[in-house]
């Protein structure tokens, strides 16, 4: 049934945004100092890296359904370890062992979308997807505030592994398989290479980058301008909410034709333009109606790049190398995050701009993706 598969990206990803509002209070509450608590919240993200390209090659090797059901099985018995947490330390390592286990999901379940879309030119495939992680990320944040206020923070950890413990239960009935097995033997970790040198597959790694550093120069720079303007952290959660909502407004709406009539490749750039400006309306906002605007403007734009540079990946590849294709994509994925909200913050401590680093990233990458396609000689992606 394709249509779990939606289900599963839902849950893969709300078991990230359920932890925001509590994971930094629990890390405290546990006795870690501050800097161990950055670092708790950062290696999550590190550690995905290292899951997604595992997790993509295995994705290849034995099956998006064998990976998609292992993974979230080791997610569920992590999630069950985290109450048992002592010391910020045991938290961190806990930390480390969930971002692994969590990176090997995602490239199982785009590599079965890209596997479908692919195969059927559904173009609407990504734009549900990204609906998938529009829910999650509206979702999770307002669940894990309200279970963890209405009874305690290891309540929100109990609750989500059983969540993808009964996923995955349901799963081995209702998630499709999409390679065959004698596509599975053609792969073998060499294949890692020719993909590196893929212009195609390279293109949709510098969009995937550069959209997150945007996004983590929103999770680091937004609470401080709102705060700026004498809002609280609810008018912050309201407004990143908004983007999400503006985005999943286009994904499963008539608006999403959009993505039958333009290439992939040429709504992502729009999209990187549009994110750059509204960066640039957030760096010369004054009131909350001028910063409502800008993320409505970028809700806008994230909806023209994340369907599109996911549809480019499954474009450059093939059912023997996809999995590892979306893992390597994920991985650029995951640092952008980090890179937006570090460099944000030092260019913020520097020079008090911290979304300059967004506009100018955004500026460099349609740049650069005009002189990767010009030396490609195709722009058919």
């Amino acid at each position: 049934m394709v249509k779990y598969i939606y289900f599963i990206i839902v849950v893969a990803f709300i078991d990230t945004f359920i932890q925001l509002p509590i994971i930094t209070p629990y890390a405290l509450s546990l006795g870690a100092s501050e800097m161990l608590t950055g670092l708790i919240v950062a290696i999550y993200s590190l550690s995905n890296v290292i899951g997604n390209i595992v997790g993509g090659h295995f994705v290849d090797r034995v099956g998006r359904k064998r990976v998609l059901i292992i993974g979230m099985i080791l997610v569920s018995i992590v999630l069950l370890i985290y109450p048992l947490a002592q010391t910020g330390e045991q938290l961190f390592i806990i930390r480390f062992l969930h971002g692994i286990a969590g990176g090997v999901l995602v490239p199982g379940a785009f590599a079965l979308i890209g596997d479908r879309s692919k195969r059927t030119g559904d173009s609407n495939s990504m734009a549900f997807a990204g609906a998938a992680i529009g829910i999650a990320a509206i979702s999770g944040p307002a669940l894990g505030g309200g279970l963890a206020a209405a009874g305690r923070i290891e309540y929100v950890f109990i609750f989500v592994a059983l969540l993808f413990l009964f996923s995955a239960l349901f799963g081995v009935k209702l998630i499709p398989e999409s390679i065959t097995h004698s596509e599975r033997g053609k792969v073998s970790a060499a294949t890692f290479t020719p993909l590196l040198k893929n212009n195609k597959l390279l293109q949709a790694c510098l969009i995937a980058f550069s959209l997150m550093a945007s996004n983590g120069t929103l999770a680091f720079a937004l609470p401080i301008l709102i705060e700026g303007m004498r809002f609280t952290s609810t008018a912050t959660g309201l407004l990143l909410s908004l983007y999400g909502v503006t985005a999943l407004i286009i994904f499963v709406t008539s608006l999403n034709r959009v993505y039958k009539r333009f290439l992939p490749r040429s709504l992502s750039i729009a999209g990187l333009i549009t994110i750059a400006s509204s960066m640039l309306l957030l760096s010369l906002t004054t009131n909350i109606v001028l910063a409502i605007v800008a993320m409505v403007v970028y809700g806008i734009g994230f909806a023209f790049i994340f369907p599109s540079m996911n549809q480019m990946v499954a474009n450059a590849t093939d059912e023997s190398n996809r999995g590892k294709a979306y893992g390597i994509f994920y991985a650029f994925f995951s640092v952008g995050v980090i890179t937006g909200s570090s460099t944000s913050g030092f260019i913020s401590q520097m020079f008090g701009l911290p979304f300059i680093f967004s506009i100018l990233l955004m500026i460099v990458a349609v740049f650069a993706l005009q002189i990767i396609n010009n030396k490609l000689h195709d722009t058919d992606i």
